[in-house]
């Protein structure tokens, strides 16, 4: 499939703060960040495409100079729509940032108009002035001109860090930030019904260039099975272009993804399969690792138990799903692909499928369910959070508990589990769910509501009387519809 995906509420922010030039005359300045490939600069486009205004689309070059890289923003703002005389803007000679924004400056018309400048960060990285001449430009000049301006940045920390209030252009900047697409946009754009638009959503990570590629209608296994002979395909190169431009060096850094990627979950297991001949990685190194690719680069994601009280250990897992999936099985589907054995790295595939999603689909199963709370469809208003809860020894693990507050909740309203298997939530596994339950802290046996999450619902040996809610996968698509 082609064209563009999604993204109504994100052009319509967009149209709401151009509609703000428009009615005032003045500037207004934005930063839009987003993790790579998750389609900032192609939702900007098809902003400009739409908004019917002069507009400028410049974009930073890793590693550039200085010079290099003012040099190339005169030559788009030469080429653009906004100047009514190319010829006027400089060149590049001797350039420098204050005088780029000078430039820009007096190439801008006097009706409403847009610049996207994207990649932020590389610019900034590459000149310590940059943010200063941004922030001087911006007061003096721009903000009294009428332009929207689009700073995009893929580098989260250093996009967090562009507004942060020791820095020049704090509090002059709305902050959007470009999430993956939601599994309810996956299933309109693919045509699937909602178990299949969940697995397409576990398998894209809601990735815009992975989705373009999978074609109306078809089931994630029959994709996989398609896109097994190709190792350029787009569901092999989305993932391993984002691992080489985070971690393009076989670092510890990148150890510690690759092991989390590979299914260890805990500090201790994390440390041993990322250590060396000499032992374990030293603490002293693996927290702050896991504290930066958590807090900074949000690669990895962390999951506490949630109950009445702090519960240990906290479990990582790889935030998108999308390269959780190259990290688990894809990358060496791909080299069974390179290697002229699509047949074998399929057989992988349909070996550990049903294991891998079974574990993936947890979190968009507790954010289905916390959006339904919070958007009052379901019957427990305090529920403002849904997480789990396990204990030191992990037995027992509960998929599911609905608190008033995190990380340690003043009540628990619901607790229950998730099972997306091919065979229904039967008799066996209520029994297991009610022992299970039945420890985390703060479970009360005559308050606590009981929710199963089921890919093909109960068996008829479980009365429906017995399970206070029922969570489907139409219900998991419908909490992002509403």
């Amino acid at each position: 499939m082609g064209g563009f995906i999604g993204r109504v509420a994100e052009l319509g922010l967009l149209g709401k703060r151009l509609q703000r030039v428009r009615e005032t005359g003045a500037g207004v300045a934005v930063t839009l960040r987003g993790r790579r490939q998750v389609g900032k600069s192609r939702l900007v486009q098809e902003f400009c495409d739409r908004a019917g205004v002069p507009y400028l689309f410049t974009s930073a070059t890793k590693g550039a100079s200085p010079v290099e890289a003012v040099g190339a923003f005169l030559a788009d703002l030469r080429e653009s729509e906004l100047p009514r005389d190319p010829g006027l803007v400089p060149s590049a000679a001797g350039g420098n940032w204050p005088d780029a924004f000078r430039a820009l400056t007096a190439a801008l018309p006097a009706e409403p108009c847009v610049v996207v400048m994207d990649e932020v960060p590389w610019l900034s990285e590459q000149d310590g002035l940059f943010e200063g001449a941004l922030q001087t430009a911006w007061d003096r000049l721009l903000a009294h001109r009428p332009v929207l301006l689009l700073l995009l940045g893929s580098d989260l920390h250093m996009m967090e860090r562009l507004t942060a209030y020791d820095r020049p252009f704090f509090g002059r900047a709305d902050h959007l930030v470009l999430g993956p697409l939601h599994p309810a946009d996956v299933a309109d754009a693919l045509g699937l019904g909602a178990r299949e638009a969940i697995d397409a959503h576990l398998v894209t990570g809601g990735l815009p260039g992975i989705i373009r590629t999978w074609p109306h209608g078809m089931p994630a296994l029959d994709f996989l099975r398609r896109e097994a002979d190709d190792p350029g395909a787009a569901v092999f190169g989305v993932p391993e272009a984002v691992l080489m431009a985070g971690f393009p060096n076989p670092d510890v850094s990148r150890r510690v993804l690759e092991a989390v990627g590979a299914g260890d979950r805990t500090h201790a297991n994390i440390a041993a399969t990322a250590g060396s001949r000499e032992g374990a990685l030293p603490s002293g190194t693996l927290s702050p690792l896991l504290r930066k690719l958590t807090a900074e680069k949000q690669v990895l994601a962390l999951d506490e138990p949630l109950s009445v009280r702090p519960g240990k250990p906290g479990l990582y897992r790889v935030a998108d799903s999308n390269l959780r999936l190259y990290l688990g099985m894809l990358r060496t589907v791909q080299e069974q692909a390179r290697r002229g054995r699509p047949d074998a790295g399929f057989r992988l595939v349909e070996r550990r499928w049903s294991a891998w999603r079974g574990r993936a689909v947890e979190p968009l199963v507790r954010q289905s369910l916390e959006l339904a709370t919070l958007s009052g469809r379901l019957p427990w208003p305090e529920a403002e959070v849904v997480g789990g809860w396990w204990n030191r020894r992990f037995d027992p693990e509960v998929d599911l508990v609905g608190a008033d507050r995190a990380p340690v909740a003043g009540r628990i309203l619901f607790a229950g589990s998730i099972k997306w298997l091919n065979t229904p939530f039967d008799a066996h596994d209520l029994a297991t769910v009610r022992r299970s339950v039945a420890q985390v802290p703060g479970h009360d046996p005559a308050a606590t509501a009981l929710v199963v999450a089921s890919l093909t619902g109960l068996a008829p040996d479980v009365e429906a009387r017995s399970v206070d809610l029922v969570w489907s996968p139409g219900d998991v698509i419908d909490s992002w519809r509403s």
